[in-house]
């Protein structure tokens, strides 16, 4: 799998997971915070396959 993400683009969806995964333990503690699986999972890995898909690219890096 390429790398599609560029590293603005990583970190945001790693916050924004995290944040939401944060739902499931803290605060109003509904099942929806685990959506955030999503988001973390592509972060970490560099890849969204939905950006596959669109023909998106962030990441400056060619590989």
């Amino acid at each position: 799998m390429p790398r599609n993400e560029g590293t603005i683009d990583r970190a945001l969806r790693i916050l924004i997971g995290l944040g939401l995964l944060a739902i499931v333990f803290v605060g109003p503690q509904t099942p929806w915070g685990w959506v955030g699986l999503v988001p973390l999972a592509t972060g970490l890995v560099g890849y969204c396959p939905l950006y596959s898909l669109l023909g998106i690219n962030t990441c400056a890096l060619k590989s």
